[in-house]
């Protein structure tokens, strides 16, 4: 199997715009939405829900109260233009705090990082 090497400007690129779905200021931006989710994007929702891309953009805006930075993140290549991003959320919600592990799919197409796919699966922490 071949190995893809990602740069440092790449990595971080891909945190910070995984994180930035979790900050009000970038989620709730619809310029930030239209560009970084690509046109075929599905969530499969930690609820089980699956979301369309034009769902995921029209949600109702509502505060979000994740803890950042993002936990247990891992970036790997798939191929020299998609890569995966997982890691762990941790998010408070109506007075409970939800924990999902992460998975999000992101392209690189012309030049720029789009979301393509993302999975939430919740988990009970073992601590």
């Amino acid at each position: 199997m071949p190995s893809f090497a990602m740069s440092a400007e790449d990595r971080a690129e891909l945190a910070r715009l995984e994180e930035d779905m979790w900050r009000e200021a970038t989620r709730y931006d619809l310029g930030f939405q239209e560009r970084r989710f690509a046109q075929d994007f599905t969530e499969f929702g930690r609820s089980g829900r699956v979301y369309s891309r034009e769902q995921v953009i029209c949600a109702d805006r509502r505060p979000i109260r994740a803890v950042l930075p993002l936990a247990n993140l891992a970036i790997r290549l798939l191929d020299t233009n998609t890569a995966q991003v997982t890691y762990d959320s941790q998010v408070s919600h109506c007075g409970a705090v939800q924990y999902a592990h992460r998975s999000s799919i992101w392209s690189r197409i012309d030049g720029v990082w789009v979301m393509r796919f993302h999975q939430g699966t919740p988990y009970v922490p073992s601590h």
